[in-house]
């Protein structure tokens, strides 16, 4: 059954129920996001090492069938707070500054020691909300994730809440997490927090409340039936997971709010409703994540130049390549990496939009020259492609 196929009745069975085959089976490249109020012992402030060993060991076998697995974990500040003696009062910005500095250095080490059990490195990684949005930062970012996936890495991901300049706000890595999803093109993003997923209201406030195991479009309707954030170390609540499903699934992603309380979680996503299943609620998109981002490229952005090309480029392009320096015949215009280019054929026709690698100096320096010789014009070395195809849509 394909996610077009799903039924979007309101059940108590949970969405384990309306599926064939599980979602998260189907994931190739998955995120999951940990909320605080799983990772650290609200009496303690440490981490629970029992419950993060059992998430890492279902991410180990995720990654045994060949899945790529990015973690977005929150957890610094509430962890650091306790080793600055700054617990049992709301903190400052810088106070929570400089818990995150602190806690970051713990969290890291905690993923690092219970991943190595399975041969696995860790990679850290800060991002920013702008990290996300700026998009020469994006291609950056994107680039390293992409790169530490290949070489077999799980990077971690938090928000870097120690150079933030506005108030370290609610919710920022329920969103930070499905910035990454769009970012990296992931088709699976889940959302571990203390609430099963999404109900029609409020279930600690309304007995009646209903679950929704399966949502397929984030209506006025679906986000009134967010309640507050709970009360504790977990600051995002249903406002902020309802934000993150939104821009999930316009970056063809589907996504899931499930309970990480019990031990090895994401194995229990992949059961069925038979097999004890996790109760979860699931959104999802209308298109995969790679059409998506091409309809983002084609249609959202204003062109800052144009790179001409050869018939040899025009027709690599039309058989799915990307355009390499090779097949540039001129530049046209004033842009930097990252930037929106048209791509146009020497006779005038438009036939393709992408993020262009270099900027418009650097593009004009390396036009008609193979990739073996990118190094030698720029003094330093870039990437292969002028546009990579990922990042390129036709028409």
């Amino acid at each position: 059954m394909n996610d077009a196929a799903v039924r979007t009745e309101i059940s108590s069975t949970g969405a384990a129920a309306l599926f064939d085959v599980p979602p998260v089976t189907q994931a190739k490249r998955l995120i999951v996001k940990i909320g605080s109020a799983l990772l650290v012992d609200g009496e303690t402030h440490r981490i629970r090492r029992d419950w993060l060993d059992s998430v890492c060991d279902d991410v180990a076998a995720l990654r045994r069938r060949g899945v790529d697995v990015v973690i977005v974990s929150s957890g610094a500040v509430a962890v650091g707070r306790e080793h600055l003696g700054l617990v049992g009062r709301p903190l400052k910005l810088e106070e929570k500054q400089a818990a995150a500095a602190t806690g970051q250095i713990r969290l890291a080490h905690a993923y690092q020691e219970t991943l190595a059990r399975h041969d696995i490195t860790v990679a850290q990684v800060l991002l920013t909300l702008d990290d996300t949005e700026d998009r020469r930062r994006h291609l950056n970012g994107r680039a390293t994730i992409e790169t530490l996936l290949k070489l077999g890495a799980v990077p971690v991901i938090n928000e870097n809440d120690t150079v933030a300049t506005a108030e370290i706000r609610f919710g920022d890595n329920d969103r930070l997490a499905a910035r990454v999803a769009q970012m990296i093109s992931a088709d699976t993003l889940i959302l571990m927090s203390d609430i099963d997923g999404l109900y029609t209201a409020d279930p600690r406030k309304d007995p009646a409340a209903k679950h929704l195991p399966v949502v397929t479009e984030v209506t006025p309707e679906i986000e009134a039936m967010a309640g507050e954030p709970p009360a504790g170390y977990s600051s995002g609540g249903m406002v902020t997971k309802i934000a993150a499903a939104r821009i999930a699934v316009a970056a063809g992603c589907r996504m899931a709010i499930v309970s990480g309380k019990r031990m090895n979680p994401l194995a229990a996503l992949e059961k069925t409703a038979e097999q004890g299943g996790a109760l979860c609620t699931w959104f999802l998109p209308s298109a995969g994540p790679g059409t998506a981002r091409k309809r983002w490229i084609a249609g959202s952005l204003k062109s800052a130049g144009t790179l001409v090309v050869d018939e040899g480029a025009a027709q690599a392009l039309a058989r799915g390549g990307s355009l390499l320096p090779a097949g540039v015949r001129e530049v046209e215009g004033d842009f930097q990496r990252g930037d929106l280019v048209a791509v146009r054929t020497q006779a005038g026709r438009v036939i393709a939009r992408g993020l262009v690698a270099y900027s418009a100096e650097d593009a004009r320096r390396i036009q008609g020259r193979r990739s073996a010789e990118i190094e030698a014009s720029l003094g330093w070395r870039g990437r292969d492609e002028m546009i990579h195809r990922d990042d390129l849509a036709l028409g």
